[in-house]
C-alpha cells in the first residue's frame, strides 16, 4: 500500500504508527504537544526511534470526551500537518471522523485518514471524500452500545457494513486498513477477547489490520496502573498483535514498541 510517498508491505511486515495528540485533554498525553515547536521536536524524536507513520489527532476520543467544532479541530490539526510535511519525509495520518476536518487536513498534506467511526458518522460524506481524493484510510470498529449477541460475529458484521460503505463510495479495496477498535464500545472482557482473536478479525474480513492498544484502560485495569505506566503492557499486546498478523501498531512509546516488533518479527521469520 502506498501511503504518502512510501510503499508499505502490509502482508508480511508490521509498522509503527506514532501518536501525536494536539489536544489539551487526551487521556494519556493531553497538553504536552500543544504548540508547533514542541510537536515538531516530538515528531523528530519518534522518527529517530523508528516511527513509520505519524498519526495526528485534534480531538480527544477518551471516554466522556468533549466534542469540539470542525473549525476548532481544523485549527489544531491543519497547521501541524503542514509544518510536519514541510520538515520531515514521513507519511502523515489524520485521526478524524469529520469530513470537513479531513478535507482541510488533506489540503494541508495528510496522506491517510484514520476514522474512528468507520465511515458511519456523516451519512457517507467522508467515504465520498476519501474516494474522490484516492487516499488510503484506516476504518475502525465503533458503535453506540455494547449490546453484543455474539461478540466477534457482531464486530465482523459491523465491519462488513463499513467496508460496504467504502467500496460503494468508490474507495479501492487495496486502500483500506481495518481497526478492531480496542477501548471503543467494548467492555474490559470484550477488549481482551478482541486482542486475542484479532487474527480471526483479520482473516475473516480480508484486510490489513491496525492494532491500537497503547496505554488504554484494558491495560490499566489488568495491571492496576495509571496511563503513564502502561508501556510494558502495551508492548505485550504489540507482540501478540505481530504474532497474530497485524500490519500496524499505533503507539505512544515508539522506541520500545519498535524494538519489540523487530525482535518478534526476527523470531517469526528466522532472520
Amino acid at each position: 500500500m502506498l501511503i504518502g510517498k512510501k510503499e508499505f508491505n502490509l502482508d508480511s511486515n508490521c509498522y509503527i504508527m506514532g501518536i501525536l495528540n494536539f489536544t489539551p485533554d487526551s487521556f494519556s498525553d493531553g497538553g504536552k504537544f500543544n504548540n508547533i515547536d514542541s510537536a515538531l521536536m516530538r515528531v523528530e524524536k519518534m522518527i529517530d526511534e523508528g516511527m513509520d507513520i505519524l498519526d495526528i489527532g485534534g480531538e480527544s476520543t477518551r471516554p466522556n470526551y468533549t466534542k469540539i467544532s470542525d473549525e476548532e479541530e481544523i485549527s489544531r490539526t491543519a497547521p501541524v500537518i503542514e509544518a510536519v510535511k514541510q520538515r520531515f519525509d514521513i507519511p502523515v495520518s489524520l485521526d478524524t471522523y469529520k469530513f470537513k476536518v479531513a478535507k482541510a487536513g488533506i489540503k494541508a498534506g495528510a496522506d491517510l485518514i484514520n476514522d474512528i467511526w468507520g465511515l458511519k458518522y456523516d451519512g457517507g460524506q467522508m467515504a465520498r471524500l476519501i474516494a474522490e481524493i484516492g487516499l488510503p484510510c484506516c476504518l475502525m470498529h465503533n458503535r453506540n452500545n455494547q449490546n453484543y449477541n455474539c461478540f466477534i460475529d457482531d464486530i465482523i458484521s459491523d465491519m462488513n457494513q463499513t467496508t460496504d460503505i467504502a467500496l460503494k463510495a468508490g474507495i479501492h479495496k487495496d486502500k483500506i486498513i481495518l481497526d478492531v477498535g480496542i477501548g471503543f464500545a467494548k467492555s474490559y472482557e470484550n477488549n481482551l477477547e478482541a486482542i486475542d482473536r484479532i487474527d480471526e478479525f483479520r482473516s475473516r474480513l480480508g484486510y490489513p489490520v491496525l492494532l491500537g492498544t497503547s496505554r488504554k484502560s484494558v491495560i490499566g485495569i489488568t495491571l492496576d496502573l495509571p496511563s503513564d505506566e502502561r508501556t510494558e503492557g502495551t508492548i505485550a499486546t504489540t507482540v501478540i498483535g505481530v504474532m497474530k498478523g497485524v500490519s500496524i501498531v499505533r503507539v505512544h512509546d515508539v522506541k520500545e514498541n519498535a524494538r519489540a516488533v523487530k525482535m518478534t518479527q526476527a523470531i517469526m521469520k528466522g532472520y
